[in-house]
Order: C-alpha cells, then sequence, then structure tokens
C-alpha cells in the first residue's frame, strides 16, 4: 500500500470511528441518553410524517423486517414509536413517531446540523466546492459498495 493509500485508510477508518462515537456520546449525555444510535437512526428512517409501512422503514434503515421489529418493539416500550394497523389494508403495519419520537427525531437532526456547522466553519468558502466533491464520490463509492452487499 502506498503512502497515500495508508494515509487516506487511516484518516477514513478514525472519521468514521469517530463519528459514531461523537454521536454516541452525544446521544447518551442528551435528555433522549435511554435510546441507543441504531434505535435513533430507526427514528431517522420513519421520519416526522409517520404512517410508514415496515417494509419501506426497513429498506430505508438498511435492516431486515426481522430486526426492525425488535428495534420497533423496543421503542414501543420506550414510548418513542406507535404501531397501527392499516385501515384500509389490515394485513399492513404502519409505524409512526409519538410526541417523545418526534422531539427525538429533531434532537438528532440538531445534532447533524451541528456536527456539519462545525466541520464548514474550519473550511474556506472556496474549499467547500473540494469537499462537497469528495464526499460526493465517497457517497457514490459506498452507495455501490451497500448494493453490491444488499443493504440499499
Amino acid at each position: 500500500m502506498t503512502d497515500s493509500k495508508k494515509v487516506i485508510n487511516k484518516i477514513l477508518v478514525e472519521l468514521f470511528k469517530d463519528i459514531l462515537g461523537i454521536e454516541a456520546a452525544a446521544l447518551k449525555n442528551s435528555e433522549f441518553g435511554e435510546l441507543t444510535v441504531t434505535e435513533f437512526h430507526i427514528i431517522e428512517s420513519i421520519g416526522l410524517d409517520g404512517g410508514k409501512t415496515m417494509s419501506e422503514t426497513a429498506l430505508l434503515a438498511g435492516v431486515t423486517i426481522g430486526t426492525l421489529t425488535t428495534s420497533i418493539n423496543r421503542l414501543i416500550r420506550k414510548g418513542a414509536v406507535q404501531r397501527k394497523r392499516d385501515d384500509n389494508d389490515r394485513r399492513v403495519v404502519l409505524v409512526s413517531l409519538t410526541e417523545l419520537g418526534r422531539n427525538a427525531y429533531l434532537h438528532h437532526e440538531e445534532f447533524h446540523q451541528e456536527m456539519t456547522n462545525s466541520v464548514i466553519e474550519f473550511l474556506d468558502t472556496e474549499d467547500d466546492g473540494v469537499l462537497i466533491q469528495a464526499l460526493s464520490s465517497l457517497q457514490e463509492f459506498f452507495s455501490r459498495k451497500a448494493k453490491e452487499y444488499g443493504r440499499k
């Protein structure tokens, strides 16, 4: 591996580890500390508009229906999500956020905004385009990899 590749590898590994660690710590030290990062991401997948089917939510969250069912059951016990049958088709199960879930969603969204604002503060405006291009390329790469592994 060339020196450049080693540096890039180290940066990517540390970046992912740091982002996940910071997110977990920030959420744990908030009023929503009883929710896990995974549960926040399920809440994020359900969204504020709610009324999503379990299948739609699982697809957005990148998890199986079985994994989602377990998470939804925990989120219902914690009071963040509600589940109901579709009025038109009783076979369809819809999930939506409770008031607690909506507040958690907004809190998580605020965390992401603060993280983005912090990154932008360190850059000159001319660097924005370079960062956007680099991150877009990374996102495209990871999306392709996710599809390869059946995650999206």
